[in-house]
């Protein structure tokens, strides 16, 4: 019998268009011998659409969603996992079997989503409410790392009205504590959107204006001159989990921005999978045994689930490794990492949906009732306005 997967993308984030390239590589790819793939686009508003033209990628050049075969639906907060059209009569959809959250940034990918899932009962393939939270927040997840010791750059963060009270004082901080030059970010954003780099206070000022735009709270990082970026995926549950072969990925500027990242393809956005890259890195084995490591500490220490990519820093010139963030749901689901090893994008998919249906066969063996005996005791002695 067939599963019904909902496959969920768009979102009020500036990775809305990045997720919805995700999303239609993971539903080409699915079997469809074994799911009913069900597609879930959810506006840049925030409302949700079903319907069987949203596996078309034209479609969302000029969404319009009084089109015929699109339906706005909502998903019950009960834990019954029902998909039900929006409107006066709220008709029952269907039952989601399992959900794979093909979400970038803000309101989907940073346990928001996940939390909703976690209320209705849905087994979904992406990491949990708190993984998902910290991997978002990347002064989060530095202070995260630093906790369990895992290695990371200097760096300072801010708030954006602190900026904008005192930019100078906020320069000055910056300048004690870390030298030039300096990345500055966005703490709550993917996809390199509003990241600089800046080598002086003009450009500096320039870098923290332009975070400011996309969030509240800004991290500014010591940069590494002799820089190797390397990525490794992981793929699992808990103790199950697996590291990729290592890529590299291959930049013609001073870091990858995100023109590099998705519009480097001769027009052909393609998402991650068209980033220039080294797979496997030009790295020793020492090294990448290392980082493979690293990733599954990463991994477990965070709670995290299904396939995430951990992206690191390599300082060459003294051979020193430090973790950079954490994409738990990763452009692409990263499954051009996984091919080296013999797992093809459909096989990815089904191991995604039997470690979502594994974690909640894990979550239903925990008790959440216990019969305290005090609403009894308050009874006796309550009394209670007519």
């Amino acid at each position: 019998m067939k599963k019904n997967l909902a496959v969920t993308f768009g979102g009020r984030t500036v990775e809305h268009d990045i997720s919805i390239i995700t999303a239609l590589q993971l539903m080409a790819n699915a079997d469809k011998d074994k799911y009913n793939v069900i597609p879930i686009y959810i506006d840049r508003d925030g409302k949700w659409y079903t319907g069987d033209k949203l596996f078309d990628m034209a479609v969302f050049s000029s969404f319009d969603p009084k089109a015929k075969g699109i339906r706005r639906v909502f998903l019950s907060c009960a834990a019954d996992a029902t998909l039900y059209e929006y409107g006066k009569k709220q008709k029952e959809i269907c039952q989601i079997d399992v959900a794979i959250p093909a979400m970038h940034g803000m309101h989907g990918e940073d346990g928001t989503l996940q939390g909703l899932f976690e209320l209705s009962d849905i087994p979904y393939a992406s990491a949990g409410v708190t993984g998902s939270a910290v991997g978002m927040d990347k002064i989060i997840m530095k202070s995260a790392f630093l906790g369990f010791g895992f290695p990371v750059l200097d760096s300072v963060f801010f708030e954006r009205d602190e900026f904008f009270d005192d930019s100078d004082g906020v320069c000055e901080r910056v300048e004690q504590k870390l030298s030039y030059p300096v990345f500055i970010k966005p703490a709550n954003l993917g996809s390199s959107i509003g990241v600089n780099r800046a080598d002086d206070r003009e450009t500096l000022r320039f870098a923290l204006e332009v975070a400011a735009l996309y969030d509240k709270r800004i991290l500014v990082e010591k940069a590494v001159k002799d820089i190797m970026e390397v990525n490794c995926s992981v793929l699992g549950a808990g103790g199950d989990a697996k590291a990729s072969v290592i890529e590299q990925p291959v930049t013609a500027s001073r870091f990858l921005g995100f023109e590099e990242k998705y519009l480097s393809g001769g027009g052909k956005t393609k998402g991650m999978e068209s980033l220039g890259r080294k797979i496997p890195a030009d790295i020793s084995e020492e090294m990448a045994e290392r980082i493979k490591q690293l990733s599954l500490d990463i991994f477990k220490a965070l709670d995290l689930k299904g396939v995430v990519r951990i992206d690191y820093i390599i300082d060459k010139s003294e051979n020193k490794l430090y973790a950079n963030e954490v994409n738990t749901i990763p452009g692409s689901f990263s499954f051009y990492l996984w091919e080296p090893s013999g797992v093809s994008f459909p096989a990815l998919i089904d191991r995604l949906v039997a470690i979502a249906e594994r974690q909640m066969r894990e979550k239903k063996r925990s008790s959440y009732a216990y019969d305290s005996g005090v609403l009894q005791k308050a009874a006796k002695g309550l009394k209670t306005a007519k």
